[in-house]
């Protein structure tokens, strides 16, 4: 096969039905551009909406819950053992909020290599005190550095930074709480533990997570603060929170930390189910779109180049008397269809770049996340790939069935019918 000049009469039969070739190679820019704008900015707004749970969840979380006793003493008695007792008005085991050992618990963790890393928290009820108000709140005792390495807090000040906690008797507070009471950075908060202990702290900064439930209540204060607090020793820690390198470990290293440590423990993905399913049915929504109308614009190209099959099937015959093979007939209408495909789908790719920096730029301004100022827009390399590789793939398969059709014309029938 003469492939130049099998080309070359690709590029004529393009050129003499211009329009249609326009028309063809359109539909596929539009559909690749339409592809690639979509899926760019329906990742954008699931990073930003993960980025609002993964960088405040820990992939395991390692704590005490409470919870009656599994064993109650009646059937442990050996009179009534193998009974079976009704037991009502079951009472928790108060085994206390603070984790037995938990700083030798911490420095194991740190040894282990799937872990990333591990930071401590106190977690305890508060009432915040504005005149004769009292607010009820959460204030989170940390380890200011570790929690911004592993949580990102800065990302959500809106006043202020968090390693400005590590000043005595500091504390950063939601922003739905500031509001309530009219508080700003520099102010005096006055907070009430649930023992009756009182303190006051000097407000260093304000936060917004974007969640209007926990920019309601939430408060931060450094982890010696919130020990002092609650009257508390230097080793009572509430909570340990992980950072893990592969994330989709997070339900076996629960169990096996559970069973370690003999501690409770909750995974990323129990603690996010419900966002997690959102998150995929809105990508699988962006792939069926852009997919779809890939797919349209293949019909497109099958049926322009059935209609010119039909009208050169003079051409196609001489082709033939004079020597060119079915094969070579049928790569002619395949570099047709190639042609159009690359060219659309390049200028696809093009325009959905070009598509994607638009909405990049439009301002995206919300209450609930002041630091996002535009739209967000995933620029990820893969989606591109995937982009000019199902354009190509489906151009293959509209220009296959035609220039089989094509390899098949007889020529002794064309040229007596005429």
């Amino acid at each position: 096969m003469n492939f130049k000049l099998v080309f070359s009469i690709a590029v004529h039969l393009m050129r003499s039905r211009l329009k249609q070739t326009v028309i063809a190679g359109v539909g596929v820019t539009f559909g690749i551009a339409m592809f690639i704008t979509l899926v760019s900015f329906m990742y954008g707004m699931n990073d930003l909406l993960d980025g609002l749970i993964i960088n405040r969840t820990p992939h395991v979380r390692l704590y005490n819950e409470i919870k009656p006793s599994e064993n109650q003493p009646v059937n442990l008695a050996e009179k009534h053992k193998h009974d079976v007792n009704f037991i009502h008005s079951i009472k928790p085991k108060d085994r206390g909020k603070s984790i037995y050992n938990a700083k030798s618990i911490i420095q194991s963790l740190k040894q282990d290599q799937r872990v990333f890393d591990v930071a401590p928290k106190i977690t305890t009820p508060v009432f915040f005190n504005s005149g004769t108000i009292e607010i009820s709140g959460v204030a989170n005792g940390i380890d200011v550095l570790i929690e911004e390495k592993l949580f990102s807090l800065n990302d959500y000040m809106v006043e202020g930074k968090i390693e400005d906690l590590r000043q005595n008797n500091s504390i950063v507070i939601g922003k739905g709480l500031s509001d309530k009471m009219l508080l700003k950075t520099g102010d005096i908060i006055k907070i009430t533990t649930p023992r009756g202990n009182l303190a006051s702290m000097k407000i260093v900064g304000i936060i917004q997570i974007g969640i209007a439930d926990i920019d309601d209540i939430t408060s931060y204060t450094s982890l010696t603060m919130a020990q002092k607090l609650l009257g508390a020793p230097k080793n009572y820690i509430t909570d340990i929170q992980v950072k893990i390198h592969d994330i989709d470990l997070a339900p076996a290293l629960a169990k096996e930390y559970k069973n370690k440590y003999n501690v409770d423990t909750i995974d990323f993905q129990t603690t996010n189910s419900q966002f997690e399913t959102g998150t995929t049915i809105r990508s699988i929504i962006s792939y069926a779109v852009g997919i779809v109308l890939l797919i349209v614009a293949g019909f497109g190209i099958y049926n322009i180049l059935n209609m010119m099959i039909f009208e050169k099937m003079d051409s196609i015959a001489i082709l033939k008397a004079t020597g060119f093979s079915g094969n070579d007939v049928k790569w002619i209408f395949m570099i047709l269809s190639m042609v159009i495909g690359i060219c659309g789908g390049v200028l696809g790719l093009v325009f959905g770049f070009i598509f994607s920096n638009i909405i990049d730029v439009i301002p995206f301004n919300t209450a609930a996340l002041p630091t996002v100022k535009t739209f967000p827009v995933n620029y990820n390399p893969l989606f591109y790939i995937i982009g000019i590789t199902f354009a190509l793939i489906t151009t293959f398969i509209a220009g296959l069935f035609p220039a089989l059709k094509a390899s098949k014309v007889d020529p002794v029938e064309i040229i007596r019918g005429k």
